[in-house]
């Protein structure tokens, strides 16, 4: 219940401050781009990434959506799902999920009133961000490439306007 309460308080602030997240990706495109010095990179392909980015946040958005959530965190998964979300992801959120997994646990109480569950949520929002974004952020700053900017530029922004 909690983790979904996070879920569900993630995208509602995300979807609230979708206009500041849009602004706060061209900004960090921008900035990323430039430490990349790529000679070769016009308005068009500039264009192509930042609309990546912004299929990224839709992306997002549906991945926290309380309604769909179930569908993509649901624990009950088959081996082959996750081996296949491991080759497609070019980071290891793993671990990143079961800390999250095991402060959700630790700080759950039963019976947890709504009011309780919301403000836990919060609670973990703060401490431990929006998943998968520390593991985006760890895995891009270990090896910097372009085909890893659009979920790198997407998860610094949300930790931006989430912090």
């Amino acid at each position: 219940m909690l983790l979904n309460a996070y879920y569900e308080a993630l995208y509602d602030q995300l979807a609230a401050k979708k206009d500041l997240l849009q602004t706060r990706i061209d900004k960090i495109l921008q900035e990323e781009l430039a430490k990349l010095e790529l000679d070769d990179f016009n308005d068009d392909k500039y264009a192509a990434y930042r609309d990546a980015c912004l299929a990224f946040v839709d992306e997002r958005l549906e991945t926290y959506n309380p309604i769909g959530i179930q569908y993509t965190f649901d624990r009950i998964r088959t081996q082959q799902a996750i081996a296949l979300e491991l080759q497609l992801d070019w980071y290891d959120s793993r671990e990143e999920f079961e800390t999250l997994l095991e402060a959700a646990q630790a700080k759950t109480q039963v019976p947890m009133p709504d009011e309780r569950l919301r403000e836990q949520a919060h609670e973990l929002i703060k401490e431990f961000g929006a998943f998968p974004d520390k593991s985006i952020i760890s895995a891009y700053e270990a090896e910097p490439v372009l085909g890893k900017l659009p979920d790198y530029v997407v998860a610094r922004a949300v930790e931006e306007i989430i912090g």
